[in-house]
This record gives C-alpha cells, sequence and structure tokens, in this order.
C-alpha cells in the first residue's frame, strides 16, 4: 500500500513535468473508484493550469487556477507520466492529459484509490480538514507526541498510525522507527516518558526521510511515476523479515498480528 514516501516520491517525480502546464483535457475511462469520480470533474479542470504539484498526509494535490484536484493513490494506485499516446494498460482508470503533450495516468488495480476536485481551499475538504501534523515537519516533536500520548493505553504502534494525531506514519514504517527508537511496538503509548518520545519522533522522521530518498517501498504494486519501483525495501529492518536474522543482533526477527496487521520487530533490540 503505497504510504507517505511513495506518496511523496511520486510527487517529486511528476512536479517538473506538471507545474506550469495546462491541463487540455481529463479522460475518465472508469468511474468505479473507492467513491465514484464526479461527472463534472473533468469540464471543472479542462483548460486551467497548474500551478503546484503538493502533498497532504497520502494525498497529491495538484493545484491549478481554478481549484484543487485530490488524488489517493488507494491499496495499489500508481500515478505515471507518460506520452499521451501510450496504449493504457489494464487498470488505467484516469488520464490527466497536458499540454506538453504527456499525460498523467491513474492505474488501480484494486479501485481503493479515489479522485476529487474542489474549487475552494484544498485544506477544507472533508477528506483533509481533520488530519493531523505531517510527520516531517516541526509542529511533529516530542513535546507533541509525548502530549497525546499521556492517557493513552492503546499500544504505541497503533497510535502512530492514527492519522488523526499524526499522517502518514503507515504500517511498514511504523514498524521500522519503533524499532530505531528501540521501543517495542506493543507498549502502552502512555507509558512512554518524553526522552523515548524524542528518540521515536526522531526514528520516525529519519525512518521517512530515507525511504522518500530510497524512492519509496515497493512489496507488491507501486511504482514512481517513473514506472520504477522503490528501492528501500532492500533496507528493511524488520518488516517482512520474520524468522530473519535481525540485522544488528542477529536474533530472529518476530512476527505477530496488530489491529489487523502484521507487525514485526526484535525482541532482544527492542524494549
Amino acid at each position: 500500500m503505497p504510504e507517505l514516501p511513495e506518496v511523496e516520491t511520486t510527487r517529486r517525480g511528476i512536479e517538473s513535468h506538471v507545474v506550469g502546464r495546462r491541463i487540455t483535457r481529463v479522460l475518465v475511462h472508469d468511474r468505479r473508484l473507492r467513491w465514484p469520480v464526479d461527472a463534472q470533474l473533468a469540464d471543472a479542470v479542462a483548460g486551467s493550469r497548474i500551478t503546484r504539484a503538493g502533498r497532504r498526509a497520502k494525498y497529491l494535490l495538484l493545484e491549478t487556477n481554478a481549484g484543487t484536484l485530490i488524488l489517493h493513490l488507494g491499496m495499489s494506485g500508481s500515478l505515471r507520466v507518460l506520452p499521451a499516446t501510450t496504449p493504457r494498460i489494464a487498470h488505467d482508470h484516469v488520464d490527466i492529459e497536458l499540454d506538453s503533450g504527456k499525460t498523467l495516468r491513474f492505474n488501480d488495480p484494486r479501485r481503493f484509490g479515489s479522485l476529487f476536485f474542489t474549487p475552494g481551499d484544498p485544506a477544507l475538504h472533508p477528506l483533509l480538514e481533520t488530519l493531523a501534523p505531517e510527520p516531517l515537519e516541526e509542529s511533529f516533536d516530542a513535546q507533541y507526541l509525548h502530549r497525546v500520548t499521556r492517557r493513552r493505553a492503546v499500544a504505541i504502534k497503533q497510535l502512530i498510525m492514527n492519522s488523526r494525531l499524526v499522517v502518514g506514519v503507515g504500517n511498514i514504517y511504523a514498524s521500522e522507527a519503533l524499532f530505531r527508537a528501540r521501543i517495542r511496538p506493543r507498549r502502552a503509548a502512555r507509558s512512554l516518558s518524553l526522552a523515548e518520545c524524542g528518540k521515536l519522533v526522531r526514528a520516525i522522521k529519519a525512518t521517512l526521510a530515507m525511504a522518500v530518498k530510497g524512492g519509496g517501498t515497493t512489496l507488491r504494486d507501486y511504482v514512481g511515476a517513473d514506472g520504477n519501483p522503490g528501492n528501500f525495501r532492500q533496507k528493511l529492518y524488520v518488516y517482512e523479515r520474520a524468522g530473519k536474522p535481525c540485522r544488528v543482533c542477529r536474533n530472529p526477527i518476530r512476527q505477530f498480528t496488530q489491529g489487523q496487521r502484521s507487525t514485526y520487530w526484535c525482541a532482544h533490540c527492542q524494549e
């Protein structure tokens, strides 16, 4: 599932191709995504010029002089830059054609992605208005994490994956950050000290930054805007490494189900 690093990698990959370009037309080949694509969306943005390629959490924001396209890659989606004449393949659902002769082509085999248009401030859109701080911004710091954990008995891994508290820390990177911070994923969030919250904040930021630098993590479907898979999988310490030796202490990595998701950890390295 594309998480924050994959979405940020996609944003960076499309940015130079779209900013300043005019949208000549939008072709919605299949409206049946997680929510049906509005039949009026194509007319709303045709002829507008893209002024910015942004991101909020796992949402890509294509800002134009007419409004903003809000796109989510879902569980299996990708957004590639291609010549507009490139033949479509299975699961190519939307083309955003540009005056450069290129197209942004959205492919989503499982149809959990979404595409919306808003003429107003995208921060006020129902999908975005309740989102928490970005993990790579200064507002997400030790004091913030310590404050939001005080009355919460929930496991710390589940807390840092809660998008109402911090956005974009998905399953892969939560496991990796907790390993980097040497914190057990089952620990009650309220048991963390301020110093431990500081370690975890730094670990989250470092893990996400390294993943972005590596082009994200491809486990199954994800590819970047250039069609290439992410390379961060080779640098994972615990995720999907159950039974393999820990890269630090050589003890076997363990796995259990937590909140209906697989969690990976090292019983020796993580206290």
